[in-house]
């Protein structure tokens, strides 16, 4: 075959069988097609997209890069099930959820990603608590899997490795913005984990990748889709980012955030809302439960007696983490040298977020990426983040602002008080479950 052949029949748009799909994602793992062939496929994708059959051909293409876990070898009792979200702002549910499904009998192999642009990553929050190691080898991986039921790490470099070359190109083409091609990069690399149960998270709002309805269940039903197709069991939640979710954003703030959450302190009701949903699906999926209610049950069982919270220190602890961080997490977390508040400039209820420019705001602090080779400061952020419908005044601000430097809290000030818009009478909240996506 010829690479050239296959870029002109997508381009024309013509269907691709799965021997020309597997042949091209050969020639981007081995390096025998080139950069601008690879980008040239990229657009002609992005044009004339790609049917259900040649998605699930490209996603098992790319998880087939590399390597792709096998558990069966360690005799587990249970489900391996993990859940994946396309980011958002104030975005630590993985990190909640991970012990609680570990707690009610599930494995969950968690491999998480850095922030970009305007969102958290999972693997920068984690990497507050010192001495955790993010990318163990794979002996004390499988070790923690097996012993604690969870580990929540960051991506290594011999899962799906023709999505990491072709998302670098893609990124620099203008051609992300793709349903068919973003549901085999999600894919490619959560399929590698061996998974037998999946459940997407996709956000939408102004605050999301999918700022509408018609994108996030456009890319739900495609993800739920090819990921049955595949072979693993896939549902999905649409849940909403046109806020932060719960009342922090940051990296050191989110950990301390979620320590407090398992340990049944200051839970946000939203968010808390967001984690036991997911909870639910994945524990039915995994069938340990029969439907989703039964399974937030379950989850909430686990939350309440301890159980998920012992199973997060369990997890801290056995990959390099302090055996004591649950009990004395705040001596741990780095602190920001200036903590100021940030109050609105008039008084009134929040009616609106942006939500995108709160997430920049703390990018600006150092809490984020503007670049992928930036380094994080994982001290600075917010805390204490209002929400939609609540009331601001002298007494109550918008946000403490974490940060380095006077400097750099007041412009993070002047920041997050644009990005709130004020009203005289409260507005109506949105639903936080927007949707459920599944074959069934």
């Amino acid at each position: 075959m010829l690479p050239q052949e296959i870029i002109r029949k997508k381009r024309d748009g013509k269907k691709l069988n799965t021997d020309e799909i597997s042949f091209f994602v050969k020639g981007i793992t081995s390096g025998a097609i080139s950069e601008g062939q690879i980008a040239a496929f990229a657009m002609a994708v992005f044009f004339n997209d790609m049917d259900m059959d040649e998605r699930i051909a490209l996603t098992t293409g790319m998880m087939n890069s590399g390597t792709v876990l096998d558990w069966k070898d360690l005799k587990l009792d249970g489900p391996v099930v993990d859940k994946h979200s396309t980011g958002g702002v104030g975005d630590k549910v993985s990190i909640m959820l991970a012990p609680i499904v570990a707690a009610c009998g599930l494995y969950d192999p968690m491999i998480s990603g850095r922030g970009l642009g305007h969102t958290g990553g999972t693997f920068d929050k984690l990497e507050s608590i010192p001495g955790y190691t993010c990318i163990p080898d794979n002996a004390l991986f499988r070790k923690a899997v097996k012993d604690v039921g969870c580990a929540i790490i960051g991506q290594t470099t011999d899962l799906a490795p023709a999505d990491k070359r072709f998302y670098g190109i893609r990124d620099v083409t203008a051609t992300v913005e793709s349903i068919s091609l973003i549901t085999a990069s999600i894919l490619s690399k959560k399929l590698a984990a061996g998974l037998d149960g999946l459940v997407m998270d996709i956000k939408v709002g102004n605050g999301a990748f999918a700022d509408s309805y018609e994108m996030a269940k456009e890319l739900g039903e495609s993800i739920v889709y090819v990921a049955n197709g595949a072979g693993v069991k896939t549902t999905a939640l649409i849940t909403d980012m046109n806020e932060i979710l719960g009342r922090t954003v940051g990296n050191a703030v989110e950990i301390a955030e979620t320590v407090d959450y398992l340990k049944g302190i200051n839970q946000d009701k939203r968010l808390h809302e967001v984690v036991m949903s997911l909870a639910g699906e994945m524990i039915a999926i995994g069938g340990k439960a029969v439907n989703m209610k039964e399974g937030m049950a379950i989850a909430q069982a686990a939350l309440d007696s301890g159980r998920a919270a012992e199973k997060f220190a369990q997890m801290v602890s056995i990959l390099g983490g302090p055996a004591d961080f649950m009990d004395k997490s705040d001596s741990y977390l780095t602190k920001a040298k200036i903590v100021k508040p940030c109050y609105a400039l008039t008084s009134g209820n929040i009616s609106a977020v942006d939500t995108r420019a709160v997430g920049l705001a703390v990018v600006e602090l150092g809490g984020g990426r503007k670049v992928p080779a930036d380094s994080v400061e994982h001290s600075v952020g917010l805390t204490a983040v209002a929400s939609l419908g609540e009331h601001v005044d002298s007494n109550r601000p918008l946000a403490q602002v974490h940060a380095l430097s006077e400097a750099d809290a007041d412009k993070a000030i002047s920041q997050v008080q644009k990005a709130f818009i004020l009203s005289d009478r409260a507005g109506s909240l949105n639903p936080t479950i927007v949707e459920r996506i599944a074959l069934d």
